[in-house]
């Protein structure tokens, strides 16, 4: 059972996550889905700073992989396309990719709640007297409390062993009192459970046809790999990147965006001979570990976690993910994004199903015909964003807001504020002139009105990198004082070089 530790160092206290959502809705980041309806379970609408912020993350990922991807191995730029495929294609493409049939979880019901669970989220807390076998949703530290104090007749974890459902003999579940449930025994048998969205296409009931949201955005790369070949000057090894939005019919969608049913990616299938896979195997776990650090993901908080043998799909060569120390994992780790090397499988499956070759012909080798391997480094967008969250999030009980959120400039939603000191004066008018000249180049904020120390506070708490303050001398002497978020430190700059101020400070 993963539970939070109390403290993250000597210094600093653990961040508590229901903070960090607290502030994502009173700044405008991120807000549940349908809210003024009570909401819809799995769903997350990202407000006017979530937006930026996202934008952030996908546009450098995006440079990072397309416009000026990595130097390879041989000292020269990789080459990576780009794709904006379609989120609903012809069902054949998941029949082939195995989702209709093998994209599924097991569920179990309760009886007594009518509610679903996946058999592998239930953690079953098995006690050493006749107090009941407690059955509670992995990972939800709040839930497990409330539970044990409703139904532990006082006892705490320690007089308890633990293990996962799917490792329980079917002839101890009457024994288990399910997540939310008063009897005993109400749990069904494990079923599988198809996890895509079904849809239907036509213009008529009578002719519907079934078809499906996609599962993920990977599958629309590889039934494009031919055309990509035939139409643009590629040669293998090469990559075709891909960002955009996924859906799971997740069960218990939890822990805010982490887990949800409508969600983000940003993945890249990199092509290569079979001879090379593992080089680029390798060379893609070291480029996205350096990529999560070059935006602000602290080592300590980054693990590379090599699958273990019977964690690996049976077409798999071998699969890395960077996880992530989130709040509610720690201290331990969940998924942020995966590098698996994916062999053949998938260019093999749609070629046997389409009737199409999928097979390349290498010039560079003596024009030899091989269906290409393929390396696929998959990341979470909106897990990237939630990443970025945990980690800008910093309390401060010297500072008005009480915490700042210290982002890298790069990912920051504003990079700066024009603060006039008062609405009068001429100062809001030198601070609209400023912001005009600025936003050409900068996402700036322009707030003219309220108390100076609030609009500090706001600026922290939205994680604004600089501030610059339009104040009565500021007519007088061209000068505005500039603020530091994380320092708080003050200087004097000259008004006509705020913006040659900024590109120094924020390159």
């Amino acid at each position: 059972m993963q539970t939070a530790p109390q403290t993250t160092d000597q210094d600093q206290p653990a961040v508590d996550m229901k903070d960090i959502v607290a502030l994502c809705k009173r700044r405008g980041f991120i807000f549940g889905a349908s809210d003024i309806y009570g909401g819809i379970n799995g769903f997350w609408d990202y407000g006017p700073l979530g937006t930026e912020l996202k934008n952030n993350l996908r546009d450098y990922w995006w440079k990072s992989m397309v416009t000026t991807p990595p130097i390879g191995p041989d000292g020269h730029p990789v080459q990576i396309v780009g794709l904006d495929s379609a989120i609903i294609q012809n069902p054949q493409v998941w029949v082939a990719s195995g989702h209709v049939g093998g994209f599924s979880d097991p569920m179990v019901d309760c009886r007594e709640t009518k509610k679903r669970y996946r058999a592998d989220h239930l953690v079953i807390l098995i006690p050493s007297d006749d107090t009941p076998w407690i059955a509670t949703i992995e990972d939800d530290e709040d839930f497990l409390k409330a539970r044990l104090k409703k139904v532990g007749r006082g006892k705490s974890l320690n007089d308890f062993t633990s293990k996962n459902l799917t490792e329980i003999d079917l002839a101890e579940y009457p024994k288990i009192l399910a997540p939310d449930a008063k009897e005993k025994g109400t749990l069904t048998e494990p079923k599988e459970f198809n996890l895509l969205f079904e849809t239907g296409i036509g213009a008529s009931e009578a002719d519907k046809t079934t078809a499906y949201l996609r599962g993920e955005t990977a599958q629309g790369i590889f039934i494009n790999f031919k055309n990509v070949v035939d139409s643009s000057r590629v040669k293998i090894p090469f990559g075709i990147a891909q960002v955009g939005k996924a859906f799971r019919n997740e069960v218990n969608p939890r822990n805010f965006i982490f887990r949800s049913r409508e969600f983000e990616q940003m993945e890249m299938e990199w092509f290569c001979h079979p001879d090379e896979a593992q080089k680029w195997f390798s060379f893609w776990k070291d480029e996205r570990k350096k990529f999560w650090e070059s935006i602000g993901l602290t080592s300590d908080n980054i693990l590379m976690r090599d699958h273990d043998a019977d964690e690996l799909v049976f077409y798999s060569q071998g699969t890395c993910d960077i996880e992530y120390k989130y709040p509610f994992t720690s201290p331990d780790f969940g998924e942020l994004e995966g590098i698996a090397n994916r062999g053949n499988y998938d260019l093999t499956q749609h070629q046997e199903h389409s009737k199409t070759k999928l097979e390349y012909l290498d010039p560079e080798r003596n024009n030899e015909k091989y269906i290409p391997h393929v390396i696929e480094p998959a990341a979470g967008l909106t897990r990237g964003v939630l990443a970025l969250l945990c980690e800008a999030y910093t309390p401060d009980p010297n500072r008005p807001s009480g915490v700042y959120l210290n982002f890298d400039p790069k990912m920051a939603p504003k990079k700066a504020a024009i603060l006039p000191l008062t609405a009068k004066d001429g100062q809001p008018e030198i601070a609209e002139k400023l912001y005009l000249e600025l936003r050409e180049e900068f996402a700036v904020d322009l707030d003219i009105k309220q108390n100076i120390g609030k609009r500090y506070a706001r600026q922290d708490e939205i994680g604004t990198p600089y501030c610059f303050t339009i104040d009565q001398q500021t007519s007088e002497d061209g000068m505005v004082t500039s603020r530091e978020r994380n320092t708080m430190a003050q200087e004097r700059v000259p008004l006509d070089k705020v913006a040659d101020f900024l590109r120094e400070k924020l390159k």
